[in-house]
């Protein structure tokens, strides 16, 4: 069984997943933790991370994903926190930046992505992101 902790994607990794018949077989649901308060009580992302690195971070979205597997009571999990814009952006982390975990038992994998386009691309594009890292890690 798989779930979701998803920042910037608001869920479209959870309706992806829901969108295929049969899917109650394999997806167990979803959290959608876009303040860092839902973060910390309901996937139990430590306030030091979030002060250090940010939310937009590998240490924050490791946790979710790990955290999601906690709460949810599932096998793997995928999770995403990025920024979408069109505010929101630094220099350090411009608009479309976005980073993805996914875990499995004792192994988490993350990677960061800088996508391009306006919110709802940034959005698809880690969606579909997040999935592939996903299954990445299943079948690796």
């Amino acid at each position: 069984m798989m779930g979701t902790a998803e920042s910037c994607t608001g869920g479209r990794i959870a309706a992806a997943m829901t969108s295929l018949s049969g899917s109650s077989a394999y997806f167990a649901g979803g959290i959608i933790s876009y303040s860092n308060e839902v973060k910390k009580r309901l996937l139990g992302v430590s306030e030091e991370s979030l002060a250090q690195y940010g939310a937009v971070s590998r240490d924050v979205v490791e946790q979710m994903a790990r955290g999601a597997i906690e709460a949810l009571g599932v096998d793997c999990a995928v999770a995403t926190s990025g920024i979408a814009g069109p505010t929101g952006g630094t220099p350090d982390k411009p608009v479309g930046t976005v980073w993805i975990a996914a875990a499995l038992k004792d192994q988490t994998h993350s990677a960061c992505f800088h996508f391009q386009g306006d919110r709802h691309q940034v959005m698809s594009q880690a969606t579909a992101e997040a999935l592939r890292l996903l299954l990445s890690l299943l079948l690796d």
